[in-house]
Parts: structure tokens; C-alpha cells; sequence
């Protein structure tokens, strides 16, 4: 009993849990592997319907960026501002949809109505409904990314919550377009 109290208790106890979470990573790993289809020549690729979303809330550089980047990617581009229903947001979307027909990218504005606050869920529910069977939908979220460290601290958190919302929701992959600003 004394050499257990002295320190066998290690080798008894800690080495056992060690070697049981050793193998759990490896069955993870092993899980992972099969799924990936790692060991396999997969099938080979083609090509489906591509079509990508951007959150817009204003007409920027930025906005123009993203709509270069996803004309690049995808077959079919849509822009998609969401809309609240209090006086003041109704009147910046009807200057934005002004100033988007006035620009004219050629990309459709498509305005979501979200009787509440909420960003990340509607744009998702837009996603689930374009999406479908031989569609592949894409989410490029334009982000801009000061220079300094601090600065970015002051950044909202819009594109971490539509990434959140799409990621959980769907099936889109989830691009992330930073536009440094320096």
C-alpha cells in the first residue's frame, strides 16, 4: 500500500485513462478516415449547378469585391440584404434597391424580410430553398479586416453569425472574403 501512496497510483490509474483516450483518437481518427474515403480513388468530379449567395447590407468597394469574386465562382449570383420592418430600415432599403438598380451589377438584389433582428436564420432559410438536388450553393460572406489588431476588435460580428446560421442550418459552403483595408 505505501508504494501506491508514493506514487504507483500513477501507473495505475493515469496510465490506464491514457491509453483508453489514445484509442478513442484513433477510432476518431479511424471514423474520420473512412468517411473522407481516405485509401479509395473516389469517383470522379462533376460538375453541378453552382450558385452563390452574397449578404449585402450597402453598396461599398466591399460590395463590389464580393459580387467580383462570386461571378467568378458560380453560374448564378444572388445578392441578398435583409429587411425589418421598423420605419428607419425601410427607408435605407429602399435608398439601397434605388442605388443598386442606379449601379446595376447585373446581379438581382433579393430583399428577406425578418420581422425580428435576426441576420444569420433568414439568410439560411433562403439557402434551404435554393438549394436542391444537383445544386451546389455557396455563401461568400465579404468581411472588411483593418490592419491593426485593436481595430479589428471594433469589427460587428455580422459574418460570424451568418456563417453560424448557414453552417448549422445547411449544407452551403461557406466562403469568407476579407477585404483589407490597408
Amino acid at each position: 500500500m505505501t508504494k501506491f501512496e508514493e506514487g504507483a497510483w500513477v501507473l495505475v490509474i493515469a496510465l490506464p485513462l491514457l491509453v483508453a483516450a489514445f484509442e478513442a483518437v484513433h477510432r476518431a481518427y479511424t471514423r474520420i478516415g473512412e468517411r473522407l474515403g481516405l485509401g479509395r480513388i473516389p469517383e470522379p468530379p462533376h460538375r453541378d449547378r453552382s450558385v452563390v449567395i452574397v449578404p449585402v447590407s450597402n453598396l461599398s468597394l466591399l460590395t463590389c469585391e464580393a459580387l467580383n469574386a462570386a461571378t467568378s465562382l458560380g453560374d448564378e449570383v444572388h445578392a441578398v440584404t435583409v429587411c425589418h420592418p421598423d420605419a428607419e430600415d425601410r427607408a435605407q432599403t429602399a435608398t439601397m434597391e434605388r442605388d443598386w438598380a442606379q449601379w446595376n451589377p447585373g446581379v438581382p438584389l433579393v430583399r428577406i424580410a425578418s420581422e425580428h433582428r435576426a441576420l444569420g436564420r433568414p439568410i439560411a432559410a433562403y439557402v434551404r430553398g435554393i438549394a436542391g438536388p444537383g445544386t451546389r450553393v455557396t455563401v461568400l460572406i465579404p468581411e472588411a479586416e483593418p490592419d491593426r489588431l485593436w481595430q479589428r476588435m471594433l469589427q460587428n460580428q455580422r459574418g460570424a453569425v451568418v456563417a453560424h446560421a448557414v453552417r448549422r442550418d445547411t449544407d452551403a459552403v461557406i466562403c469568407r472574403l476579407r477585404f483589407r483595408t490597408s
